[in-house]
């Protein structure tokens, strides 16, 4: 029986105290790395790190050299158009035909500082337009810094845990909310940050058609776009395509990241796909903020403009060429990043197969795809102590009560920063926790 564990626990304890965390469970993420971050430095000892999404993979030569090239050309002086440069919209536009399915023009095809900024900017301008509205719907689990965004905006919000709603009793649970008419947007990821769910086409057409019905807008946050490896999304042109609500109706936004998809993370450049009827919609109740009715202008013109006053210039030029490679077939980005799944697909048979148990384990009556994140728990846990249980053996993750999960013995697992060649270490700490904690 194992009687110590690999990291000392006054180590870990004395760290919290310090800095200030009474309770890890309610840890934001950027807080666990600091704290991680911190004990490593002082124990010397390297961590399996699963708490945060830093892409793993080398972002795409094409976009690196593009990029380079732009900078050359003395790009980097100058601002760039706050619409966007011609070639991204333009790459934008085909991307979204070519793997949505989706006919959507360039002018309605703008580039944002990450798709962070994109929802920021969006609260901005959907939650203000209608006076007698009064903030958003989070469909959770999700990602916890868009909440942040609502309270530092000082939206009101409302928020469900949809594991106990998935397929035809989505519709129900949504309309409880919607029929108030109180609901300016809903949001959600898909897939899903944190537990890895994805929506069914059924489930998109029920969020659409009640978006529809109530004149809710739904942004869609496709941050880990095509990344439900259950399904090759990455032929251009050819079915099937990523599912998205646009689909089913014209009262949506579409976030995409560069960030996890297509490994492009530090250039901080994202894209926002907007209904041309949305975008061209006027509301009189935005005159009490902006200088127009029109949603699109203020979106563009004064929400963004007054957050970053554009995407960086030359980033965008690195973003063009790479969405340029994909739509012409050229480069296979979900090939890319499959990796994740692999190593999801190991670490949740390791896990299982030490007494964890997946929390969310099912889309409907599938099982849950392996990707970028999984979820977990220890029995007899709650999410905060087995967060700094898991510490004791080298290993942080985040609990999902702070993603807006009710399940609060849950933890997240990120698959970006594991390696192939961490698995005998991952392996050898996973087996010492459940022999350490499977004898208390």
């Amino acid at each position: 029986m194992i009687t110590n564990t690999i990291v000392n626990q006054e180590l870990v304890k004395s760290t919290m105290s310090e800095l200030g965390m009474k309770d890890v469970g309610f840890a934001s993420i950027r807080e666990i790395v600091k704290l991680v971050n911190t004990i490593e430095k002082k124990s010397e000892i390297k961590f399996i790190r699963m708490e945060m999404g830093v892409p793993g993979i080398k972002p795409s030569e094409i976009g690196i050299n593009a990029e380079i090239e732009a900078l050359k050309k003395g790009l980097g002086s100058q601002y760039g158009n706050i619409e966007g440069v011609p070639a991204l919209k333009k790459e934008i536009s085909r991307f979204a035909k070519l793997f949505l399915d989706i006919d959507i023009s360039e002018q309605y095809c703008i580039p944002t500082v990450g798709s962070i900024q994109g929802s920021m900017a969006l609260f901005l301008v959907a939650n203000r337009r209608d006076a007698t509205k009064e903030g958003t719907l989070f469909i959770d689990p999700g990602f916890p810094v868009q909440k942040l965004q609502c309270k530092i905006l000082g939206h009101d919000y409302q928020t469900f845990d949809v594991y106990n709603y998935r397929g035809q009793k989505l519709r129900d649970k949504l309309e409880s909310y919607l029929s108030s008419n109180k609901v300016s947007s809903i949001l959600y990821s898909n897939p899903n940050n944190p537990s890895w769910i994805t929506f069914s086409h059924e489930e998109l057409q029920i969020i659409g058609e009640l978006a529809t019905k109530y004149g809710a807008i739904v942004i869609e946050d496709l941050a880990y776009f095509g990344m439900d490896f259950r399904y090759d999304y990455s032929n251009p042109g050819q079915p099937p395509y990523q599912p998205s609500v646009a689909k089913y109706t014209e009262n949506y936004v579409i976030l995409i990241s560069s960030s996890k998809t297509f490994s492009f993370a530090g250039q901080r450049v994202g894209m926002l796909l907007i209904s041309p009827k949305l975008y061209n919609m006027e509301y009189p109740d935005l005159l009490r903020y902006y200088t127009r009715a029109s949603f699109g202008y203020s979106l563009i013109f004064n929400s963004i403009y007054s957050l970053s006053a554009g995407a960086p210039h030359t980033a965008q030029y690195g973003l063009a060429a790479m969405l340029k490679a994909f739509n012409d077939g050229e480069h296979n980005f979900i090939e890319d990043v499959k990796v994740y799944g692999e190593n999801a697909k190991y670490m949740k048979k390791l896990f299982t197969d030490n007494n964890f148990n997946i929390v969310y384990d099912k889309d409907e009556d599938l099982p849950i795809a392996d990707g970028f994140y999984f979820t977990i728990s220890y029995p007899g846990m709650t999410g905060s102590e087995l967060i700094q249980n898991l510490l004791y053996f080298g290993i942080s993750a985040i609990a999902i009560q702070t993603a807006g999960s009710e399940r609060t013995e849950g933890l997240r697992a990120c698959m970006s920063q594991i390696q192939k060649s961490d698995y005998p270490i991952i392996e050898q700490r996973v087996k010492a926790f459940n022999e350490y904690f499977s004898h208390k």
